[in-house]
């Protein structure tokens, strides 16, 4: 197997990593959107419906994953989309998380985990664009 190809399927096992994580999440908020309410400081109906709005939101998210990790090469925009949109999550998470007010621990706890999960999944896809930039 070529150098090149290798490298283009570690990144793609890469890209694929972080958008079954992110799967993950969005499947369980539409799923089960009760069983996570709760950390958002949310109940009832509203409170369903926003966890099941935010998975929607990760499948949206998901999209130009498929692309980038069916080929991060020929389809590179999209792969810098994905990356883009992780830095973009990860500073957003992190302005929200400063601009918490003390007491909020539910909400304090939830913003951290998403910080460690897209700083993680950022990582990833830093080193999938690596390897496919120079093929």
């Amino acid at each position: 197997m070529a150098k090149s190809e290798m490298r283009s399927r570690v990144a793609r096992v890469l890209v694929a990593t972080v958008l079954m994580a992110n799967l993950s999440a969005a499947i369980p908020y539409l799923v089960r959107p009760a069983d996570y309410a709760a950390a958002f400081e949310l109940s009832g109906v509203p409170g369903e419906a926003a966890v099941r709005g935010f998975g929607l939101l990760f499948l949206m998210w998901a999209v130009p994953f498929i692309p980038a990790m069916l080929h991060p090469v020929k389809y590179r925009v999209a792969l810098v989309c994905v990356l883009a949109m992780q830095v973009i999550g990860l500073i957003g998470e992190s302005l929200m998380l400063i601009a918490l007010p003390a007491g909020y621990d539910a909400l304090r706890a939830m913003g951290l985990r998403f910080i460690a999960f897209d700083g993680a999944g950022l990582i990833l896809l830093v080193m999938a664009y690596s390897l496919s930039h120079d093929i």
